[in-house]
């Protein structure tokens, strides 16, 4: 399958890791992702507070051009997910001929043929076909799924599963041959959108996570959202001081766990550039295993 694919800002920057796995395990799969030529920020939740109109317009810029390349379009950020989706939404309810009025000045055009979809969403819809393909069962690995806030919310946007008690990480975990570990923050908000204004309360949302999994006896925490995994990974070693926290919990990316089972190089994980490294504990899951 082709598809137009949105990496966003994050996985151009800060979330490297989360691009080259998500190309990477795509391409074993049989995944073609042509990168959307020209794409801009989606806005990332909070544009639309100070401008809601060029939020709006940036997004439907970036639908417009993904529907002149006559391919649905597949993102890998949970955020860019739920900002992509909602423009959508709010073009076809009746904004379309204002925006298409400020699109024509460059050339484009927004008709509401490519539909939006998030990477998480079609790992999980193809976990029986993929499943087959791996390589490296992750047996002893006990993994913690954490949704985050926009992977299932708001329900009426992003409509995939039941957003009080989604399965797709589990079932994606359970494909790869690990153990889902369940903790009470899993649909909780990471704190990421909050980390400026209100720090204090963002680092105890990250703190509390970590803790939790540790708890549970999870060897990493999972997450299908690059701003997640930034403040869930990069935040933690502050957050867990500012908690009094102890042990910390590496947070995989999602592609990076299936890429783990279906045997890709450790170059096609970027595994080396997380805060917590997570090798320690994929090792240990391993060996584990062999004992």
């Amino acid at each position: 399958m082709k598809y137009a694919f949105f990496p966003g800002c994050v996985l151009h920057a800060a979330a490297k890791e989360a691009l080259v796995s998500t190309l990477a395990v795509a391409k074993r799969l049989g995944m073609e992702l042509v990168e959307i030529p020209g794409w801009s920020c989606c806005g990332a939740s909070h544009v639309q507070d100070v401008d809601p109109e060029a939020a709006l317009l940036a997004n439907a810029r970036n639908l417009a051009l993904a529907e002149s390349m006559g391919l649905p379009v597949v993102t890998a950020c949970s955020t860019c997910a739920l900002m992509l989706r909602q423009a959508r939404a709010k073009l076809l309810a009746g904004a379309m001929d204002k925006v298409n009025e400020r699109l024509a000045d460059i050339g484009l055009r927004f008709r509401g043929t490519s539909e939006v979809s998030h990477f998480l969403w079609i790992l999980a819809d193809t976990c029986d076909d993929w499943s087959s393909k791996v390589e490296k069962p992750l047996d002893n690995l006990r993994v913690a799924p954490f949704y985050g806030c926009h992977s299932v919310r708001p329900p009426e946007i992003m409509n995939y599963e039941s957003h009080l008690n989604p399965q797709s990480l589990e079932r994606i975990i359970r494909a790869c041959g690990a153990i889902p570990v369940a903790i009470p923050e899993r649909l909780r908000c990471c704190g990421f959108h909050a980390v400026f204004p209100a720090e204090h309360t963002a680092m105890r949302m990250t703190a509390s996570a970590v803790t939790s999994a540790a708890k549970a006896g999870a060897h990493c925490l999972l997450t299908p959202c690059p701003l997640c995994h930034m403040q869930l990974d990069m935040y933690q070693p502050d957050a867990l001081s500012a908690a009094c926290g102890e042990k910390p919990v590496p947070v995989l990316h999602l592609a990076q766990l299936v890429g783990q089972a279906l045997g890709l190089g450790k170059k096609d994980m970027a595994l080396g550039r997380h805060i917590v490294d997570p090798r320690p504990a994929l090792r240990q899951a391993e060996s584990a295993g062999r004992a």
